[in-house]
């Protein structure tokens, strides 16, 4: 398929650039699969919209500032002391560096800006000097490879200097209101870089009643990376290759979905991540001989690229945000939902006046 197949025209002022005051306040398209009708709902309609009988699989990751701003320092030079008049001359090169996805041991995989600058062995320091960090690798497109080093705990650092990742197309800096509600009220571990969006809409009091309405709640963790940011470069979707991914799927949560898919009870996937965790792990099942487990617990790397022609195996259900056109969201959201249908919806959802991506309303596609 071509990419143009999943091009559409938005309006920059459909695209939210703020969160609404209340997190359940946004609007709700419910697309019917089977029908190929939608309707225009509320999110709070929620729990009285679902049959009762639904498994819910949420993404718990936490969203980290992974947006740095720091100076470049040449080649395996050290940053002048603190106290040295000569350090405001000698850091000079303004570099922002992006936290794609943490390898372990201090490394972290980055986009670095501006990248065609900064080369292997250069090192970067950030706030004033407590963080610094040695790029140990360098890809296309700006990914970097870097080994952090403090005095202190990474992590620490890491939030006290960093900045929330919103997306390029909030047009305004982070503000400190975006580390709460770039965050999902089940946020618990993880090392995300960008936020799971479909569950910004849910509140605790949500949750309750969905509960109360027979909804069974299940949790796993996948951290979002370099793909969400990552466009479609190629002009034949199916040769685009897209960046892996870590999950987790818990064995109770594993557990919950086999019981819930035998007793022929709908997943309902809360966002995109959910869906790619699920469809990996179910396909690694399959290709290890394990359908009768339908899907894998424990820790895993999502390899999946999701497109037209996709069978899904585990999930039945989506609620999601609008993507972008001509991104991987969007042909995974087309896969399921059906191209021309998706397009149709979409074309309404502008006319109609909803709000786009990350802060932006969303659409449960059954």
């Amino acid at each position: 398929m071509r990419l143009n197949d999943f091009s559409f025209d938005l309006p920059g002022e459909r695209i939210a650039q703020r969160p609404l005051d209340e997190r359940d306040a946004s609007r709700l398209m419910l697309l019917d699969r089977e029908n190929s009708h939608w309707e225009d709902r509320m999110f709070r309609e929620l729990p009285e919209m679902l049959h009762g009988d639904e498994l819910m699989v949420v993404n718990n990751a936490r969203v980290i500032p992974a947006r740095l701003f720091g100076y470049r320092m040449g080649v395996g030079s050290r940053p002048p002391g603190r106290n040295n008049p000569a350090r405001s001359e000698y850091l000079t090169g303004k570099v922002e560096v992006l936290l794609t996805r943490d390898l372990g041991a201090g490394n972290w995989e980055a986009l670095v800006r501006p990248g065609r600058k900064v080369r292997v062995g250069e090192r970067i320091v950030f706030g004033d000097g407590e963080l610094e960090a040695e790029v140990t690798w360098r890809g296309e497109l700006g990914l970097r490879k870097l080994r952090f080093m403090t005095n202190g705990e990474l992590r620490v650092a890491i939030e006290r200097l960093g900045h929330v990742p919103l997306p390029p197309y909030i047009r305004r800096e982070d503000e400190p209101g975006d580390r709460t509600r770039y965050q999902t009220v089940f946020a618990r571990g993880g090392s995300a870089v960008a936020a799971p969006t479909a569950g910004l809409h849910f509140t605790t009091a949500m949750l309750e009643r969905l509960r109360a309405r027979g909804i069974e709640i299940r949790e796993l963790t996948l951290d979002v990376g370099l793909g969400t940011f990552q466009p479609i470069h190629e002009e034949e979707i199916e040769k685009h290759q897209i960046h892996t991914e870590t999950y987790e799927i818990p064995e109770e949560t594993a557990r919950s979905i086999r019981k819930a898919k035998s007793e022929r009870r709908p997943v309902l996937a809360v966002g995109t991540t959910v869906v790619r965790a699920l469809e990996d792990s179910a396909g690694k099942a399959a290709g290890a001989g394990q359908q009768d487990q339908l899907l894998q617990a424990g820790r895993a790397e999502a390899a999946i690229y999701i497109y037209p022609g996709h069978k899904f195996r585990v999930v039945d259900q989506m609620l999601t945000n609008f993507h972008l056109p001509k991104s991987s969201l969007f042909v995974m959201a087309s896969a399921f939902a059906g191209r021309e249908l998706l397009l149709n919806a979409y074309g309404h959802a502008i006319e109609a006046n909803y709000r786009f991506y990350s802060y932006g309303d969303c659409m449960l596609i059954r």
